[in-house]
């Protein structure tokens, strides 16, 4: 290979290498993390791959019945003249089988009902992809945060711990409160080491999804945003019912599909025949009805009928728990909304200034430790209460949101 060619194709390589350890340092985005999990995840590979079944399922539909070509070699191997092959009559025909009563039709209805009901699977699995990915990608962001209070509070009792040390080096406390603080630090390292645990447990999860680790932060800026944004359009029927009714659209095809097959089928035979060892020839002709004697297949339209019942009755059964659902899921966005919006706003903000009143008295000597200890623990729950408020605020909105039809991320930045 020329050098100057060898050149060219290492700066195209290093500059591939660059530009993918590039896109890999940016941070993951809810949409890069659903891409991510829709290129590598089995089910969604299962359900394209049944889709493209359903539609080839469409192509065997529409075939016709194959003609038949047979050779019949009469009269031979007797005694006399027909000893041996030479007097036997040769005949060659083909016989043409002739589909009635709209068999070939009834098919492909069915085929096409199939088809569509694979193409919901396909939305339905993707749906189910973005709720997974969406739950574990609130789930890091909130143990990220979690991990940052923990060390907040560690660093808060170990300062605390130092300060109790030197007060009762210097007679102004008793060494029960070098105690007491000493407790509220081991408690508060053991408590970090848990969040740390959260974290790479929920790290672990997302990277099994995504296939990528989490080696850079990620990006998340509407974790902290309670105002709800506009949802998906409301009044377009769920998922799991456009399912449920694409099942009994099915069973009707399949019914009438059922009802064409009791029409007996005709066979059509034509042929030419050789006599013996001379010239002479005919044309053979034939037609051939089954009797339907002892298979009329009303068995078989009794069990189309009854599946499709079924159909109908899961359809009615879907769509009133479609509806249950989606009026509990609206509760519930409400609910978490209020719930992180409170949390987030009063709740911290008395926690915080009952916080910063027991550090100025107890460092000036009129709190004693027991309120500092208690404002330190409320305001640690309160923090740990607003971060799990916010991730079930996010949940019950990608909930609703895949109630409402909707199989994309509910957040794009």
């Amino acid at each position: 290979m020329p050098i100057h060619v060898s050149r060219v194709l290492a700066s195209l390589i290093l500059a591939g290498a660059f530009s993918t350890t590039t896109a890999q340092s940016q941070p993951m985005k809810l949409a890069d993390a659903v891409a991510l999990s829709l290129q590598r995840a089995p089910s969604q590979l299962a359900a394209e791959a049944t889709l493209r079944a359903a539609e080839a399922n469409i192509a065997v539909a529409n075939a016709r019945p194959n003609p038949t070509v047979s050779y019949e070699h009469e009269n031979v191997m007797g005694s006399g003249r027909y000893a041996g092959f030479g007097g036997g009559e040769r005949t060659l025909s083909v016989a043409v089988p002739l589909e009635l009563g709209g068999k070939r039709a009834a098919r492909r209805r069915v085929a096409e009902a199939e088809q569509h009901s694979a193409g919901l699977g396909i939305a339905m699995t993707r749906s189910d992809i973005v709720q997974r990915v969406t739950e574990a990608f609130v789930a890091a962001v909130a143990a990220r945060r979690q991990l940052s209070l923990a060390e907040e509070a560690l660093a808060l009792a170990q300062r605390a711990a130092h300060v109790a040390q030197e007060r009762v080096g210097v007679g102004k406390a008793s060494p029960i409160e070098a105690q007491r603080a000493d407790v509220v630090r081991i408690n508060a390292d053991v408590a970090r080491d848990k969040a740390e645990r959260s974290l790479a447990l929920a790290e672990a999860d997302l990277a099994r999804l995504t296939g990528r680790a989490l080696e850079d932060s990620i990006a998340a800026p509407w974790f902290d945003v309670t105002e709800a944004t506009p949802m998906p359009r409301t009044d377009v029927s769920p998922l799991s019912l456009m399912a449920a009714e694409a099942q009994a659209a099915t069973a009707a095809a399949r019914v009438a599909a059922a009802r064409s097959e009791r029409v007996p089928d005709v066979t059509v035979t034509a042929g030419m025949r050789r006599y013996g060892d001379n010239s002479d020839k005919a044309a053979v002709l034939g037609i051939s009805v089954p009797l339907p004697l002892f298979n009329q297949g009303t068995a078989a339209l009794a069990r189309s009928k009854a599946e499709y019942d079924r159909a109908l009755a899961d359809r009615d059964a879907a769509a009133q728990e479609a509806s249950q659902e989606l009026a509990h899921a609206q509760v519930a966005v409400a609910d978490a909304q209020a719930a992180a919006q409170a949390a987030n706003g009063p709740a911290m903000a008395a926690a915080q200034e009952v916080a910063r009143i027991a550090r100025i008295g107890y460092a000036s000597g009129k709190f004693p430790q027991l309120e500092l200890i208690d404002a330190e623990r409320s305001l640690a729950e309160t923090r740990e209460a607003a971060v799990d408020a916010l991730a079930a605020f996010h949940l019950a909105r990608a909930r609703l949101a895949r109630l409402q039809g909707s199989n994309d991320p509910i957040y794009k930045d």
